[in-house]
């Protein structure tokens, strides 16, 4: 994502608005006033979804954080903008809605809703750029860390879909996926302030 703060205020702005949409179409929810064409998954969630999401999260990080010491790459970390904290927590909000919220194939059996998970979890992760890069034209970086990363970014967006269609989330509330997924991310910018790779 664009480091630009310009494009950082947009995308928070993006995300507060979409944020807004599903406060409205909650509060209808539970108040019992169904609305046509409501935002997916805004509805209540028990806490246990909360915990359960956020520590599984949390979890995932620390293997990711485990497995690059293991594998000798923590060095090869990308440095990041302080200000870009408020981006990744925004995209908590942003890439749930578009992945746990529409990029999903729902009261059409359990098969194709576990395909659908695994499908847009593989392009989930191939869109985060780890595998390929624009800097200096199109071209592929296949290597360790850029493999590694992809994979746990697939294990990210399959765990962030249990989330949201586990059984201890009986109505299927993506509110549960948006804070896993910006704990996933808060703990990602700790780890690169921890290993010296924010810039202040």
């Amino acid at each position: 994502m664009n480091e630009n703060p310009v494009m950082i205020l947009l995308y928070v702005a993006v995300a507060v608005y979409v944020g807004k949409m599903y406060l409205a179409d909650y509060r209808a929810a539970r108040a019992g006033e169904a609305t046509e064409g409501a935002m997916p998954g805004a509805v209540e969630a028990p806490l246990g979804a909360f915990i359960i999401g956020a520590a599984g999260a949390l979890l995932l990080l620390g293997v990711e954080t485990w497995g690059e010491i293991a594998l000798g790459v923590a060095d090869e970390q990308s440095d990041m903008v302080w200000f870009f904290v408020f981006a990744i927590v925004a995209a908590g909000v942003v890439e749930e809605v578009i992945f746990r919220g529409f990029l999903v194939i729902e009261n059409k059996g359990r098969a194709l809703l576990v395909g659908s998970c695994v499908l847009f979890s593989f392009i989930f992760a191939v869109i985060h750029a780890h595998l390929w890069s624009m800097e200096d034209g199109f071209e592929w970086t296949f290597t360790a860390k850029a493999w590694f990363s992809t994979g746990i970014l697939f294990a990210n967006s399959l765990w962030f879909y249990a989330v949201r269609f586990g059984p201890w989330n009986p109505k299927h509330s993506i509110f549960p996926c948006m804070l896993a997924h910006a704990a996933s991310n808060l703990g990602v910018f700790f780890v690169k302030w921890a290993q010296g790779y924010v810039i202040f």
